[in-house]
């Protein structure tokens, strides 16, 4: 086989990619301003390539991925022209992910990485004289901001995330910032938002701020006030859809140390997108939670909290149909080969 050089161009949907003389890592923060992201690369999520995935077009009939020796049992897939054809299970130690059969004509693979760890990337392989070229993405470019639930590590492989899903049902170029155990309205995250291109941006934002009680009663507005003007310094008239937590029985109606309930936290964020459409930000949008994942799919939460990869089809549906219905975003964009 021969390989391929690597390149920063190669990963779609990372922020940016580590590199070194052994591998390239894809990052979902800005990896010389790592530390910025306290404490820990937002407690060690933004190394975690969830809806990351290597793109190149190619007639070879078997690709190799060259990884650092995972850490753990970990996913990956193959998908050509858009359709799932492999999910290789790559158990810990492993340092080879193989994809074979593939269909010989020109077509678009795409390796979706691992949500759940880390992924330095060592090497690309292809058959001998198989043919390849880099894809510019020009697709309507979407950041999605959240939690757990849009990390989705419960999902059933990584092209299987509801916003992966969901990026594929509006043809979109999906940056994904879903940070498990996170999303508290970090400034720093809000200032990357700002500084990366966007055609459309939407803020999952909470249910860990009830759980993790980080922002109060008097505190969660202005927080949220100040996330989505720093968002708006450059972004002025791009589409924002603030979406409220989904449904959690254990926190939806009993207030937490602070004051906060996941109720009295969708009452906050309509009364701040209100205000802010007051104040002539016409482009900003309230989505439901509950609209898009409420009590009725309770069921598809094995542990109370996290959609199973049931859910995740169900929130994908359901968010690209709220979108459409709510959401005026500009017309899509060709995707270029």
């Amino acid at each position: 086989m021969k390989q391929i050089p690597l390149s920063e161009k190669l990963f779609h949907g990372a922020v940016s990619v580590e590199k070194t003389e052994d591998y390239m890592k894809p990052w979902r923060i800005p990896f010389d301003k790592r530390e910025f992201f306290y404490p820990n690369c937002i407690s060690g999520q933004a190394e975690l390539p969830a809806g990351v995935r290597i793109k190149i077009r190619s007639n070879t009939q078997s690709i190799k991925i060259g990884i650092v020796e995972a850490a753990e049992l970990m996913e990956m897939d193959c998908l050509i022209d858009g359709t799932l054809v492999k999910t290789a299970y790559i158990p810990a130690g492993e340092t080879m992910v193989s994809y074979d059969s593939l269909a010989g004509h020109m077509k678009l693979i795409e390796i979706y990485l691992s949500q759940k760890a880390a992924v330095p990337i060592s090497g690309i392989w292809i058959d001998v004289g198989a043919e390849w070229e880099l894809v510019d993405d020009y697709r309507l470019r979407w950041i999605t901001y959240g939690s757990s639930i849009t990390h989705c590590y419960y999902s059933d492989s990584p092209s299987q995330t509801w916003p992966v899903l969901a990026a594929k049902k509006m043809d979109s170029n999906l940056t994904c910032l879903g940070y498990s155990g996170n999303c508290h309205l970090e400034p720093m995250v809000a200032r990357m938002i700002r500084d990366l291109p966007a055609d459309f941006i939407s803020l999952c934002v909470g249910i860990n701020i009830v759980g993790g009680t980080t922002l109060s009663n008097r505190t969660f507005s202005p927080a949220l006030i100040g996330f989505i003007q720093t968002i708006r310094d450059v972004h002025k008239d791009v589409p924002l859809a603030i979406i409220s937590p989904i449904f959690h029985r254990e926190r939806e109606k009993i207030e937490n140390e602070v004051g906060l309930s996941l109720e009295k936290v969708r009452t906050e964020i309509v009364q701040v997108v209100d205000m802010l459409k007051r104040h002539g930000d016409q482009n900003i949008y309230y989505i439901d939670g509950l609209d898009m994942f409420g009590e009725e799919y309770e069921k598809y939460m094995p542990d109370g909290l996290h959609p199973n990869g049931e859910g995740d089809k169900i929130i994908a549906v359901r968010f690209q149909q709220l979108i459409e219905a709510h959401v005026p975003i500009s017309s899509k964009k060709e995707l270029k080969f």
